[in-house]
């Protein structure tokens, strides 16, 4: 998944039952071995290891995108430009099929068009090792950035009490 900022979106999913691990890093773009500094073409990515059992990939969707504004087609909410952009990645038809219905209810919930793209898993990168965990390590930063970028009532104003 793409959610905008990595620490964001590791931080949400991470909590959602079922949810094993997340790791952060780079997808969806061409470039080899990105960095921080430089992944141009890359989205600021996660990856979920989930219990199937537990939750299911519906499930897991749905969830990021009540993590999201998937209105956003410039990125999220103070993070905008192209490596903030969001996305679902699938890995086969059955994956597209599931994420295409999850967006089409959302775009239905909230009545706007839905930006988040469908797109084909890549090669994901992991990021450098301070960025992993990084609301859990360096919580009184993270809260910082969260707060001042206004997520949490960006959030809200969205979601509301919707879906």
């Amino acid at each position: 998944f793409a959610g905008g900022c990595f620490w964001s979106a590791e931080h949400d999913i991470e909590h959602t039952p079922g949810v094993r691990s997340v790791d952060v890093g780079y997808a969806g773009g061409t470039l080899r071995n990105p960095t921080y500094e430089n992944h141009e073409g890359h989205l600021e990515a996660i990856r979920v290891t989930y219990d199937p059992a537990k939750i299911s990939y519906p499930a897991l969707v749905e969830a990021f995108f009540h993590h999201i504004d998937p209105t956003d087609a410039g990125g999220q909410i103070c993070d905008q430009g192209p490596s903030y952009r969001t996305a679902v990645f699938v890995a086969d038809p059955a994956e597209r099929a599931a994420a295409e219905q999850v967006k089409a209810r959302v775009a239905q919930v909230l009545k706007r068009p839905v930006a988040t793209q469908v797109r084909p898993a890549s090669t994901f990168w992991m990021a450098e090792g301070y960025h992993q965990d990084y609301a859990r390590k360096n919580p009184l930063n993270y809260n910082a950035y969260r707060i001042g970028c206004g997520r949490d009532a960006r959030l809200k104003a969205v979601w509301g009490g919707r879906g």
